[in-house]
């Protein structure tokens, strides 16, 4: 099998498992509630709607009761804690020894003064917290003392830790420590000694939480079931009181608490749901395939299919005016932005079946829906600014209005109060349809790399962090993108593309060349080309290069693919012709030089939109190498890079058209006469007068580069 055919063959497995998943799922949803409604079924902490007494006497063992019980055995159980660890304390032993011949080492240098002694007394760590005046005190004392001291420390020391030190009783084995102290030292020398001993002490038993979670595993194994009795007529619930857990024990016991599943619900809401996704994936197929060809874009319809679904089963079985707050309008303005408005139709009309459904058929409500969704899809277009979703809202809201006025005006009888507050609620819905639909762009994009209108602005504004590099450290490709820009967004204008972006393709088409810049002709200085030094395979692979060097850069600043793309596909697969008619020069037989080390390596542009960028590209560069002197001249520089790039075949894979190209072509002729227009030339100064320079002046002409001598294509 091939490797076409393989692919082909697990987009359709992909497809029927996200069919399956969604069918399954979508069953869930509209057979079984998910808040229960006119319920015999209460939960804890429901009221009782009245007194609910047992069918028949029961006794059984009670899971509640059981687990209470085992719960206050196991609290009943005290912590356990490790023996004294004997090596522990003979390493703390050993660790106040010494510190202790520390001490007498500070004590009896003659050179230092006292506050340098008590800074080193105070530098032990264990030392730290001592207070100064114990620190001075045990500086003070004799000799002898000291000698007192440091064997009543220890002997302090390895008692208590003999009798085991549990790391949540320190502080009172510390305190411990002043009744320990013999009563033969002076006040200073027993002072000084509770004062190191305390901090010398440290925990030897420690909490063991196995051996605890054992012991109340124990315990709670050796509580037996507790057995509840109930007799027949013995009331379970009183009305008015709250369930407890014990009391729907007793009633799923007694059969009081599930309703009996009607397995023909299930069975003919599944088949409405096979209908439904077999209609949206024909419709797709039929009309937007890019929708299930691409796996994130499917991923993102069933997760949003799905999470509407839960809102309407939750929302609409409500029998207040909740059910007019169902955010129809915010999944048709959400698939509008993000798979285009040919799926937003067919969802928006097939969720609208899924209100009727879930509202046990109701005319109006499935009106509501359906009316809502189309609504937000027709009135939204391209969401280009905040102010597009909020009109939407506003069309949104008149649909509602519009659809229950036509179903109340008919009635004969009418409730004004309750008309007034559903309506109230199908206006806000607009509001809260196109804030849901904000926050959900927002985070659509980036999590499913999918191209959002917003996402595009953000890309497109100048304090980019790459945009800010690429004009930073090559001026020169910044200013050639903003060119391109310019000319590509006409033209896509012209032809239905993208024009925003287009735009921001073109802005990033030439990232790479942040790496390398000074390669590229547009950001050298006047006569300085590091080419002309290079062998031209190194040379072609440094022009080639900066391809993959702009993917790299792109990824790592998160750009999404479709913007990505531009990168590659401006290029295609053509050829560095500068250097590889050097590499023939210098070999002198064409049989040497192997043509495919001097090419990009693509792909073809696959969009009109990377297909305009690299019209573009091609164009101005050219225009701004040959400097044509009348409007004539400029146009056949254009039409000569038209000619080349079909030549080379690389719009072969870009759905565009001759017509459009003639379009585009016309487009650049009228935008480039107007950057590249013949300027004034102003007398030179006379001798004896200064000279000055005019407000506005051309630069010098750059000398014409050769062909593809700068990574772009220049004709010569």
């Amino acid at each position: 099998m091939s490797r076409s055919s393989q692919k082909g063959a697990w987009i359709w497995i992909r497809l029927a498992l996200v069919a399956l998943g969604l069918a399954v799922a979508a069953t869930l949803i509209l057979a079984f509630p998910l808040l229960p409604s006119r319920r015999l079924v209460l939960e804890v902490g429901d009221v009782a709607p009245r007194d609910i007494r047992s069918p028949r006497q029961i006794s059984f063992a009670s899971a509640i009761l059981t687990a209470e019980e085992q719960r206050r055995a196991a609290e009943a159980v005290q912590p356990v804690y490790t023996p004294p660890d004997a090596e522990l304390a003979r390493e703390q032993l050993e660790r106040a020894r010494q510190i202790m011949d520390y001490l007498t080492s500070v004590r009896a240098d003659p050179f230092a003064t006292p506050a340098q002694k008590r800074a080193w007394v105070l530098a032990v760590p264990e030392l730290s917290s001592l207070p100064p005046a114990d620190a001075d005190a045990l500086l003070a004392l004799s000799d002898e003392s000291w000698g007192r001291v440091q064997l009543e420390v220890l002997d302090t020391i390895g008692e208590v830790m003999r009798q085991g030190v549990r790391e949540d009783q320190l502080e009172a084995a510390r305190e411990k420590v002043s009744s320990l102290v013999g009563l033969d030292l002076s006040a200073e020398e027993s002072r000084v000694t509770v004062a190191l001993a305390q901090r010398l002490i440290v925990p030897n038993s420690f909490y063991d939480a196995a051996a605890t979670e054992a012991a109340r595993d124990q315990a709670r194994e050796e509580v037996g079931p507790a057995l509840r009795s109930i007799k027949a007529g013995e009331v379970i619930v009183r009305e008015g009181e709250l369930v407890t857990p014990l009391d729907l024990e007793a009633l799923q016991i007694l059969g009081l608490q599930q309703p009996r599943t009607n397995w023909a619900d299930v069975i003919g809401n599944g088949l409405l749901a096979l209908l439904g996704i077999l209609i949206l994936g024909v419709y797709l197929a039929r009309f937007q395939p890019d929708v299930l060809r691409e796996g994130r874009k499917i991923l993102l319809l069933f997760l949003l299919l799905v999470l509407f679904l839960l809102l309407a089963r939750l929302l609409v079985p409500d029998r207040t005016v909740l059910r007019y707050l169902f955010p129809a309008p915010a999944l048709g303005m959400l698939i509008t932005a993000t798979l285009g408005p040919q799926t937003s139709v067919i969802v928006s009309i097939l969720m609208g079946g899924a209100v009727g459904l879930i509202s046990d058929g109701s005319l109006e409500l499935t009106m509501y829906a359906v009316v809502g969704g189309l609504t937000a899809t027709l009135a939204l277009r391209r969401v280009d600014r905040l102010s597009v979703l909020f009109r939407s809202a506003l069309f949104v809201s008149l649909a509602h209005l519009t659809v229950l006025l036509g179903s109340y005006l008919p009635l004969e009888e009418r409730d004004l109060l309750e008309i007034g507050l559903r309506m109230l609620v199908a206006a806000t819905n607009g509001l809260v349809s196109a804030s849901m639909a904000l926050g959900g762009l927002f985070i659509i994009g980036p999590l499913f790399d999918i191209i959002t209108t917003f996402r595009l602005i953000e890309l497109s504004r100048p304090d980019h962090p790459l945009l800010r590099r690429l004009l930073q450290e090559a001026p020169g490709t910044y200013h050639h993108s903003l060119m391109v820009a310019n000319l590509a967004e006409q033209a896509a204008e012209l032809i239905g593309a993208d024009p925003l972006l287009t735009r921001v393709g073109a802005y990033y088409h030439d990232i790479g060349k942040i790496t390398r810049p000074y390669f590229f002709i547009e950001n050298q200085m006047r006569g300085v080309n590091p080419h002309t030094r290079l062998d031209p395979y190194t040379s072609a692979e440094i022009i080639t290069g900066h391809v993959q060097d702009g993917l790299d850069l792109a990824r790592r600043y998160r750009l999404p693919a479709r913007v990505r793309a531009f990168i590659p596909e401006h290029h295609g697969t053509r050829r560095a012709s500068f250097q590889y008619e050097r590499a023939l020069e210098l070999v002198g037989d064409p049989e040497l030089v192997n043509e495919a080390d001097f090419h990009h390596k693509g792909p073809k542009p696959q969009s009109k939109e990377t297909a305009l960028v690299m019209l573009a590209d091609s164009c101005e560069a050219t225009v701004r190498a040959r400097q044509p002197e009348t409007p004539e001249e400029l146009a056949a520089i254009v039409d000569e890079v038209f000619e080349q790039v079909l030549k080379s075949g690389q719009l072969d894979e870009c759905p565009i058209t001759m017509r459009e190209l003639k379009r585009v072509r016309d487009s650049f002729v009228s935008t480039l006469k107007g950057i590249f227009h013949p300027r004034i030339q102003y007398p030179e100064a006379l001798p004896d007068q200064p000279k000055e320079r005019p407000a506005a002046v051309d630069a010098p002409p750059q000398p014409e580069p050769r062909e593809g001598e700068n990574g772009t294509t220049v004709l010569d």
